[in-house]
């Protein structure tokens, strides 16, 4: 798979329009990204149509995320489907915006990281509680939590993450993503 560092990015994009799609959630684009970027997120992206609406024939769909690892993901899947001039952003957006090129700022949100991190700590806290004051089968909870999060940890996937990503605050109507 092609990268490029933000830098690059920049001085192609100083040069010539440049295609950069964010696979980031609605939320986390409206909070900040890169001032070229259109945002298309990773749980609905479909190669053909982000090919179609935002690659340019023999030039490069760059594609960003957060810092690396979902753009790696959609690459791979435009590939997949048959796109191979694709180029991830190294570093994502965090790095872009460390390295002081254009963004645009918006209305902050609550990562879909910290909200694992609340959930799952609640129900750990909830099912430890439960099992010493009701009944020890409460326990199982905790247990469930706790070997969801290795799961996660070793595949590198979600299902409590991919859950909350389709719960209304954070999704957005196209008016309450603009940024003003």
């Amino acid at each position: 798979m092609k990268t490029i560092s933000v830098h690059e990015l920049a001085r192609l994009q100083a040069e010539q329009p440049v295609s950069l799609i964010d696979v980031r959630m609605p939320t986390e684009f409206r909070e900040v990204h890169a001032e070229c970027a259109h945002n298309v997120p990773l749980d609905a992206l479909e190669p053909d149509r982000a090919v179609e609406m935002y690659g340019q024939k023999n030039r490069p769909l760059y594609v960003i995320c957060k810092s690396g690892g979902r753009s790696e993901m959609a690459c791979k899947q435009l590939m997949a489907a048959g796109y191979d001039n694709v180029v991830s952003v190294d570093g994502g957006t965090e790095a872009w915006d460390r390295a002081g090129l254009p963004v645009i700022r918006g209305k902050k949100a609550v990562s879909l990281e910290r909200q694992v991190r609340i959930v799952a700590g609640s129900l750990v806290l909830i099912g430890a509680v439960l099992a010493m004051v009701v009944n020890p089968v409460y326990a199982g909870l905790s247990a469930f939590i706790g070997a969801g999060l290795v799961f996660a940890g070793v595949t590198d996937t979600c299902g409590m993450g991919m859950m909350l990503a389709k719960m209304p605050w954070n999704r957005c109507q196209t008016h309450a993503c603009q940024v003003k």
